[in-house]
């Protein structure tokens, strides 16, 4: 059960709930729509493919009455069956959603296309066949398998679900099918009508140990499902947390999913044409990596994959792309600070992303903590970063970017240095952070502050009281 309230100071007034019937909301012009304009409901990037599909018919030729009411694709290239019911679902709705399952766990590219193509057609976008076979393309984080294809996740949207339903779902689970339940419920806030989307299973607890296939045949797909999985949750991490600015340069060593003579012939190839250990990365989700080697834009696992393939004339199985880039510190980016970046070194995409893990982009905690750190003491961008969970880089970048910063020249660099990224939001202020402290009594030996003027993390958390 959930529990909204309006508050105004220390007043809590209870928000009433409400039911899409009640408020006139329909399942398919309404519920239908909200899924397709925010697909990440459905969990993370998710492409709507088609809606209401029905195409589909027996071994005589005859139509099936079947409609399917959403379906997806993943960027790990798994199908997404999404099942919609504005009330409290049916006892078998679980049944409908395998159905569905059964049935899309047939298509291939060219279906997925055309279906793509005339769920576009039908929303007035007129895109061709072959861009809509290359959109869902790009959209999968490396190749097109259709191993995966035939295992589809399945979603149950409800605003409420029947205990058959529940306890067969964690039954099914358990017995390697994939089914999530959504509940969607709908409040009425001050004459608005406000509705939310909270997954009631797998909870994050659970879903480690109950979506993993027990049966042997199921072990190459689920290994291949969870390496993308890691692969794309690593690139959303690193481009939530704004750590790498566009433009970095990476440089390639193989690693996962290579023996040590595939990385020996991989080493010698390179050596043929440099370019092909270099790409510059940008925060684009999709396909973060610009090869060297011919400019195209890839992903971590579709590059590593394409060189894997180049090389061995043979086709990958279950690399993570993102151990095999390394930030090339050597090269500074005019907005960081040389000592903070230098910390980047030697760690790949993924093992950043792991650190990061949990960052978004909201920087309330920061301003908050900033606003709290008093005149007459410093502390770094690295023990900002401790307290509020990121790393310095994004620190730092943030501070030089943002007008609403409380104090940014009291965070120094790691040797207690004004950082040589250093810059003002206000690009007309002629002063520097260290004349500042200076007069706030911050005393300087040279160009390092006083290191008992320093806020390490510790005194930071007793700043914001955690």
């Amino acid at each position: 059960m959930v529990h909204l309230f309006t508050v105004t100071g220390e007043t809590a007034t209870p928000v009433s709930r409400t039911e899409l019937a009640a408020e006139s909301l329909l399942e398919r012009q309404h519920l239908q729509e909200w899924v397709i304009a925010h697909p990440q409901v459905l969990g993370e990037s998710v492409l709507v493919v088609t809606v209401e599909y029905d195409r589909w018919a027996d071994t005589d030729g005859v139509p099936a009455r079947d409609r399917l009411d959403v379906l997806g694709l993943d960027a790990t290239g798994r199908l997404v069956v999404v099942e919609l019911k504005r009330g409290t679902a049916d006892r078998d709705v679980h049944l409908q959603a395998i159905t569905y399952a059964a049935l899309v766990s047939r298509f291939d590219l060219s279906t997925l296309a055309q279906a793509h193509r005339d769920f576009l057609s039908r929303r007035g976008q007129d895109l061709d066949f072959d861009a809509c076979r290359q959109r869902l393309l790009d959209h999968v984080d490396g190749e097109w398998s259709p191993e995966l294809l035939q295992r589809p996740r399945q979603v149950i949207i409800a605003a409420d679900f029947p205990k058959q339903v529940t306890h067969s779902v964690v039954w099914l689970s358990e017995m390697s099918l994939d089914i999530d339940l959504i509940q969607v419920g709908l409040w009425k806030v001050e004459g608005h009508v406000v509705a939310g989307f909270t997954k009631v299973y797998p909870t994050p607890e659970v879903e480690e140990f109950t979506l993993a296939p027990a049966r042997a045949e199921g072990e190459a797909a689920a290994k291949k499902l969870q390496e993308r999985a890691r692969s794309r949750n690593a690139v959303h991490v690193l481009v939530g947390a704004s750590l790498l600015p566009e433009g970095t340069k990476l440089l390639m060593t193989p690693r996962h999913g290579t023996t040590e003579a595939i990385r020996n012939a991989i080493n010698a190839w390179v050596e043929e044409d440099s370019r092909r250990a270099t790409a510059v990365w940008t925060n684009n989700t999709a396909q973060p990596l610009i090869w060297g080697a011919d400019g195209a834009s890839y992903s971590p696992t579709g590059l590593a994959n394409h060189i894997f393939t180049s090389v061995t004339s043979r086709t990958a199985d279950g690399i993570q792309g993102t151990t095999w880039w390394d930030v090339d510190t050597s090269q500074v980016p005019s907005d960081v600070d040389v000592e903070e970046w230098a910390t980047l070194a030697g760690i790949n995409l993924s093992g950043l992303a792991k650190q990061l893990n949990g960052t978004r982009k909201d920087w309330t905690v920061l301003h908050t903590l900033l606003g709290a750190v008093p005149a007459g003491r410093w502390t770094t961008y690295g023990d900002v970063a401790a307290v509020i969970g990121t790393h310095a880089v994004p620190v730092g970048r943030h501070l030089s970017a943002c007008g609403q910063c409380p104090s940014p020249w009291r965070v120094l660099n790691a040797a207690g240095r004004v950082s040589n990224g250093f810059q003002w939001a206000d690009h007309t202020r002629t002063d520097t952070p260290a004349e500042i402290l200076e007069t706030e009594g911050v005393r300087f030996n040279g160009a390092v502050a006083d290191a008992d003027k320093r806020l390490d993390p510790d005194a930071l958390r007793q700043l914001l009281d955690i």
